[in-house]
């Protein structure tokens, strides 16, 4: 087995960072730290990279406003999903996509709905590779 690390596309506090402006819509450094405060104290600088390091890798747009960036979410949470596990795939190499694929249907709480939703995309995608 490889030692190989597995680099997650965003950590811990993008995360946290992208689901405030999800909610949001849009922040500045100041109001993003102010929030996110609140649920655990955090320096304002360590806010301020990360939206920084958000807008680097392509997450977040940004709109100078006087002094300070405005900062506004790039992808919604099913874009960053689908780019966070293709990532994932790419540094995992040579796998079985189609147990990649399977895996996600080991994970609770599948209702009918969403294997609905996954049967339509198996059909979209095999409509496509017979025409």
């Amino acid at each position: 087995m490889s030692n190989r690390t597995i680099d997650l596309p965003l950590g811990a506090l993008e995360l946290e960072v992208m689901e405030h402006l999800w909610a949001q819509g849009s922040a500045d450094v100041r109001s993003a730290h102010e929030a996110l405060s609140a649920r655990r104290p955090r320096q304002l600088n360590t806010i301020q990279s990360t939206l920084d390091r958000l807008f680097r890798k392509g997450a977040l747009a940004r709109e100078k406003i006087s002094r300070a960036y405005r900062y506004t979410p790039k992808l919604d949470r099913e874009a960053l999903l689908l780019s966070s596990m293709h990532t994932i795939a790419e540094q995992l190499g040579d796998i079985d996509r189609g147990a990649l694929l399977a895996s996600f249907l080991e994970l609770d709480g599948e209702d009918d709905a969403t294997l609905d939703r996954l049967q339509a995309v198996i059909d979209v995608h095999r409509h496509r590779d017979r025409t």
